[in-house]
């Protein structure tokens, strides 16, 4: 029997009878409308979901996915937008999810509107939207917005929940995190959750290019505010107290990435005689997990 479908299963309980002769690859969405299960079963269902990649599920121990999405509030049927998807961890959960309880998943994308938008670019938003394309039957009609520095504001009032991971340290380096906080306020529905997930800072003066990765749990939390979203709480989930947030490399030097030169050298630069032992002890970043909500 598929994962799918034993996941349907075990969902349903008592009902699982109703559905055994659904296809396999129908079945964990058909079982999470019909039943109606809890956010928490849905999101459980999608973190285990087959078509996730072992490398992923391997950092599913730093990154705490169902626990973050539960502290959030993920809810069946919501329309999500996920910003910045980069490799796709956070996207095979969230689509999954989003089409298995009649939810809609949206991700930002390469700004096709803007002239300056290299081909590479181009090309990688191409082949994202290929990629989910290819699987509806788990990945449901997924849609795109334009996303960059000079990107048409979101959609107004469209959104119950936007995650952004890892991201905000990216804007303000690119001097756009003040103009991103304000599409988010945009883009939420009232009431709508902005889920926020950063390498954490210590306290203290912020740099302003956010240059090491880092950003101040303060500042991200003045962006927000500046931007009328309200703070709703915070949680330790991907804490690390090992993280001392004062890396050669900034928050690069850590696993995942485990850079060993600087970025100017190249991506793919490396020094065989840099000692990792001490930087892969501490494991990935110190990282706060905070909910924002637009005021109804």
């Amino acid at each position: 029997m598929s994962t799918l479908r034993t996941l349907s299963l075990a969902l349903l309980g008592t009902g699982a009878l109703a559905m055994t002769c659904l296809p396999a690859s129908n079945a964990y969405a058909e079982t999470a409308k019909a039943s109606k299960t809890s956010a928490s079963a849905a999101i459980a269902a999608a973190v285990d979901g087959a078509w996730r990649s072992a490398n992923d599920k391997e950092r599913d121990e730093h990154r705490h996915p169902k626990e973050s999405l539960e502290f959030w509030g993920l809810q069946p049927g919501m329309t999500i937008l996920e910003v910045q998807p980069g490799g796709g961890y956070w996207t095979e959960i969230l689509a999954p999810f989003a089409r298995a309880t009649g939810g809609q998943y949206y991700a930002t994308a390469a700004d096709l509107d803007n002239p300056e938008t290299s081909e590479g670019s181009r090309k990688g938003r191409a082949d994202f939207e290929a990629r989910l394309a290819a699987k509806p039957e788990i990945y449901g009609k997924s849609k795109f917005v334009n996303w960059g520095a000079k990107s048409a504001p979101l959609p107004e009032n469209t959104f119950d929940f936007i995650l952004s991971a890892r991201s905000v340290h990216g804007w303000m380096g690119s001097g756009i995190a003040e103009k991103v906080f304000k599409d988010f306020h945009r883009g939420l529905k009232p009431g709508g959750i902005l889920a926020i997930e950063q390498h954490r800072g210590k306290p203290g003066t912020q740099d302003p290019k956010a240059s090491s990765g880092y950003v101040t749990e303060a500042h991200v939390i003045d962006l927000a505010k500046k931007a009328g979203l309200e703070l709703v709480a915070k949680s330790e989930i991907n804490a690390n107290p090992k993280d001392t947030a004062d890396h050669p490399f900034g928050v690069w030097t850590l696993p995942p990435v485990r850079r060993s030169r600087p970025y100017s050298e190249g991506a793919n630069a490396t020094d065989p005689n840099f000692d990792r032992a001490k930087y892969d002890a501490i494991g990935e970043s110190d990282r706060m997990t905070l909910k924002f909500r637009k005021p109804k």
